[in-house]
């Protein structure tokens, strides 16, 4: 399940890892540029290299993964109509579920980076939203456009939908949780999601989120 979009997780994942080339257009991508330092700022530190601090260099990325994303407003997007009906405990849930598995979808292709330069093409802004366009280039040459959807609040940036290659991360998740909510039940996706959380946690990886009730 979900194997397309982990895909195009993968390519988006460079990102968070390449200085690349290119202008500044503002305070959106300049606070995204400043949190993607810092990821590389941990990627390269030395003591956090070895497979003793697998939980702490994890830890740290995705406390930085968190002011990147807001995964609140990904997860709400991502449910569509069916976030209205759940309840305080279960939108609690769902939001500790799905960040988790995108945190670590992330987080795994971030280690295993192999060199992919990015482009910063500009962004647009739209009142308290703004699009950061990329363009992640590979070692051969091939172009991939990868753009961040962003929203203001409090002077702070932080993403809320990423468009790969023309395909909407949140649309394309939301799309799939219908159809799972539809053809079975919301508990049917909850536990596909714990399953994938399960299936992704290996016993050093202690770093992952709790599922907590508010």
């Amino acid at each position: 399940m979900w194997v397309d979009m982990r895909r195009r997780l993968a390519l988006a994942a460079a990102l968070l890892v390449t200085t690349g080339s290119g202008t500044w257009a503002g305070p959106p991508t300049d606070q995204l540029h400043g949190r993607i330092d810092r990821v590389l700022k941990v990627l390269g530190e030395p003591a956090l290299k070895n497979d003793a601090k697998t939980t702490e260099r994890r830890t740290t990325l995705r406390g930085i993964a968190d002011e990147i994303f807001d995964f609140t407003e990904i997860s709400q997007r991502s449910l569509g109509r069916h976030w209205q009906g759940r309840t305080p405990s279960e939108r609690a849930e769902f939001v500790a579920l799905f960040a988790d598995l995108l945190e670590r979808t992330y987080i795994s292709k971030i280690e295993g980076f192999s060199g992919e330069r990015v482009v910063y093409a500009g962004e647009t802004l739209d009142g308290d939203q703004a699009t950061v366009r990329t363009r992640i280039v590979s070692k051969q040459g091939t172009e991939i456009p990868v753009d961040y959807r962003m929203f203001e609040r409090d002077g702070r940036w932080r993403v809320f939908d990423v468009n790969i290659e023309g395909v909407s991360l949140v649309g394309n998740y939301r799309s799939q949780f219908n159809a799972i909510i539809v053809r079975s039940s919301y508990q049917d996706l909850v536990t596909k999601l714990k399953a994938k959380q399960d299936e992704g946690a290996a016993p050093k990886d202690t770093g992952r989120r709790r599922v907590e009730s508010p």
